[in-house]
């Protein structure tokens, strides 16, 4: 999904309750702790190894990649501004979660799986 729809419920069956789906941006696993940040001007409050979570990302966001162990987004594709940028800096990604952004908060643990396009939270 490549657009963002405030109107679409957030699913919540058994096994999916603690498991977030997008599409694999680029390969790899990281366990970490989430910093949502709404714009790139907020880039000060992003530590570095921690999870960057944004509704969607484009040019002005790439100076924080360099300090995120991983990129999760709600908007975006395999192609897009967040997996291109993280496949060249080697940042596992997932792409187009839908619901990223109103599932987490900062400072959730959280296991990101690039592969396989999977966000699970962990407690």
């Amino acid at each position: 999904m490549d657009y963002y729809d405030a109107s679409m419920p957030i699913r919540s069956d058994s096994d999916s309750e603690l498991l977030l789906k997008g599409h694999a941006g680029v390969a790899g696993r990281i366990e970490g702790f989430v910093r949502i940040l709404k714009s790139p001007e907020e880039g000060e409050k992003l530590q570095s190894g921690e999870i960057l979570v944004a509704s969607t990302t484009n040019i002005s966001w790439t100076p924080l990649f360099p300090k995120a162990a991983a990129i999760v987004t709600d908007i975006s594709a395999p192609l897009s501004h967040a997996a291109i940028v993280a496949r060249e800096l080697g940042i596992p990604a997932v792409v187009g979660c839908t619901n990223a952004t109103a599932r987490l908060k900062t400072g959730d643990k959280v296991l990101v799986h690039g592969g396989q396009g999977t966000v699970r939270i962990l407690k």
